[in-house]
Parts: C-alpha cells; structure tokens; sequence
C-alpha cells in the first residue's frame, strides 16, 4: 500500500464518521450551546465539516495563511452541511490522487499574517493540523449529542448506545 491509498482510506473513513454524526442532528439543533462558552452545534459542526475541506483548499498550496486565504463556512441548515462534506470528499480524494509524491515531503506553513503557526510536511500537516483536529472537535460533538439524549453513534467501535 502506498501513503496516497492510506490517506485515501483514512480520509473516506474520518469523512463518513463525521457524517454519521451530522446525521443525528436536525435544524432544531443548530444553535444550542452547553455553555455560554462553548460553541453551538453549528459552530462547532461547520468547523468541522470546513476542517474537511482543507485538504482540498490548504494542501495544494505550500503557505496557507488564515488571514487571506481562509473564509469560514456559513451555513443554515444540516442539509447544507452534508452536501459540503460529500462534495469535500470528493475535491478531497482528487487533491490526494493528484497530489505528487515528492510533495509528501515537501514543507508546508500554516500562517496568520506575520504569525506562523506551523511548519511541517504535507503528509504531516494533513495527519496533524487536518485529522487530529477533526477528530477533537468531533469528539466534542459527540458529548454535545450526549447532552442533547441524542444516541451517540460508535465511531471506531460500538458506543453505549449500539
């Protein structure tokens, strides 16, 4: 196997755990917070469908800076969400097939502005800035559904409520 096919794998399987939890929330949702604090699902749930997109938007290139080259997602309704994860999947698996394997390797910066916030490889920056981050922001969302007695589903293995 080589590292495209594992990150394809593992993309396909991220993407469709986090659309198993889009499908658990409705509209009624969206705006309900556990804390004046903290993020409302839709906050939370478009950050994380827009952490999926970029692969797609920020890989391709070698500096991606949040302050000119980051629009945040907005949306109105979970069904609009869903479209936007299934089409990310899409640009996501074209951007990986067309990715070259010398680029793997190759730096890419997270910057804002004049801040950089980080600097390692492709391969590294789509594990580490893209998927970890994903993975922490859903596991959020799954204590949001727990709160809301929406049953949670299992994720890398049965949860309480399968």
């Amino acid at each position: 196997m080589n590292v495209k096919k594992s990150f394809l794998i593992e993309l396909e399987r991220e993407t469709n755990n986090t659309g198993r939890i889009l499908d658990r929330i409705t509209d009624d949702h969206l705006d309900w917070r556990p804390h004046e604090k903290s993020m409302s699902v839709r906050e939370l749930s478009t950050h994380i469908v827009d952490l999926h997109s970029w692969i797609s938007k920020a890989i391709p290139k070698d500096v991606f800076d949040l302050k000119t080259d980051f629009q945040p997602l907005k949306i109105d309704s979970v069904s609009e969400l869903k479209a936007i994860l299934t089409k990310g999947l899409v640009d996501n698996k074209e951007t990986i097939a067309q990715l070259p394997d010398d680029d793997w390797l190759k730096e890419w910066v997270l910057k804002a502005g004049d801040w950089e916030i980080a600097r390692l490889p492709k391969g590294g920056a789509i594990r580490h800035i893209i998927t970890n981050h994903i993975i922490h922001h859903r596991g959020q969302l799954t204590v949001y559904l727990r709160l809301l007695n929406i049953p949670v589903p299992g994720l890398y293995g049965p949860s309480a409520d399968e």
